[in-house]
């Protein structure tokens, strides 16, 4: 089986389920209002940017691990959780200040550049809460029926409720240094509520089993730390054209991913010094960025945060081994584990 081209072939029924459905909503926003029809414009264009669709894809994934099939339902709900994501990411960008997201503006940046910096924020706020909206309704309306919707409401409620706790415990980091145990805490319920709620609502519109449902609940919080610590190493050691934005957010806004945190533990008291020197001041000069990199890197810390997503990685596919989901889903899903976990070669 070739992985590669089953991932990119999930990744276009997705998408092209994810236009047909935002190309309606756009022919509704037009009969409404010219300006509202530019904004579902930007919108879609934003949602169908280039991505790999790995969370969609793991509810589709498990659904047909269990069902042996891809449907229509399944696959209207797989749009609504294309679009809780990117409601998300829409806010995360603001709060971050992002100008990029895969090599396109951020929504923000798009509306500030036609008006002003407070009409781009506005309208961002609320243009997350709608992809929010437009994701209830997508999975309201998927023809699901009974407990299996209310199931999945309630999923997709609870996730986006914890990943906010968890931008919040993320923003207060930035003014406080977290020690490891803190910043599980606040991992807990970031990718890791958006992979419990991808995963648990695939596969429980397929009917799985309680156990299963249990292993894969823990495969998902493994999975999404793993995501999470790589993702933030990538922030921080990839290049602007493999990142697709701009590198280093983290670090100038004072973020304390794992490898930071680390960093402060394990590095030399003058180097601890120096770094924190860096970081506070205003302008982040690729010069002194890279002398961050060589003090992460000389502490052990990035190597330490590696080798934790890798660990994470091992025991979500240990747990998904155990599930009774079929023998090819369950390789389906150890790949897409495998993706995430080997992203970090990016930066030896």
């Amino acid at each position: 089986m070739n992985w590669d081209e089953k991932m990119s072939s999930y990744s276009f029924i997705i998408e092209r389920r994810l236009d047909n459905h935002l190309t309606k909503i756009l022919g509704e926003a037009k009969a409404y209002h010219p300006f509202v029809e530019e904004v579902y414009s930007t919108v879609k264009e934003f949602s169908l940017r280039r991505g790999k669709r790995i969370a969609a894809s793991t509810t589709l994934i498990t659904y047909k691990g269990y069902m042996g099939e891809v449907n229509d339902q399944i696959l209207n709900v797989c749009v609504g959780m294309e679009l809780f994501r990117h409601s998300i990411l829409v806010h995360d960008d603001l709060v971050d200040e992002d100008e990029l997201r895969r090599g396109g503006r951020t929504i923000h940046k798009i509306f500030e550049g036609e008006r002003d910096v407070r009409f781009g924020k506005g309208l961002s706020v609320f243009i997350g809460d709608i992809i929010y909206a437009l994701s209830v309704q997508s999975i309201l309306n998927s023809g699901f029926k009974g407990e299996k919707l209310f199931k999945a409401i309630s999923l997709l409620s609870e996730g986006y409720r914890e990943i906010n706790e968890s931008q919040i415990l993320d923003l207060f980091f930035e003014y406080k240094d977290p020690d490891v145990d803190e910043w599980y805490i606040m991992a807990s319920r970031r990718a890791a509520s958006l992979f419990k709620t991808t995963i648990l609502t695939g596969a429980f519109l397929a009917g799985a089993p309680p156990r299963d449902l249990g292993l894969l609940r823990e495969a998902a919080l493994n999975i999404g730390y793993s995501f999470d610590i790589q993702d933030d190493i990538i922030d921080t050691f990839a290049s602007l054209k493999q990142y697709g934005r701009k590198p280093g957010g983290d670090i100038i806004h004072g973020k304390k991913p794992l490898h930071i945190i680390y960093t402060l533990e394990m590095a030399k008291n003058e180097e601890i010094e120096e770094l924190k020197n860096l970081v506070k001041e205003s302008t982040l000069t690729t010069t002194k960025f890279k002398l961050i990199r060589g003090i992460i890197k000389r502490s052990g810390a990035l190597g330490k945060a590696k080798e934790k997503s890798r660990r994470h990685a091992e025991r979500a596919k240990e747990l998904i081994a155990e599930t009774s989901l079929s023998k090819e889903e369950k390789e389906f899903l150890t790949y897409l584990i495998d993706y995430v976990k080997e992203s970090l070669e990016w930066y030896k």
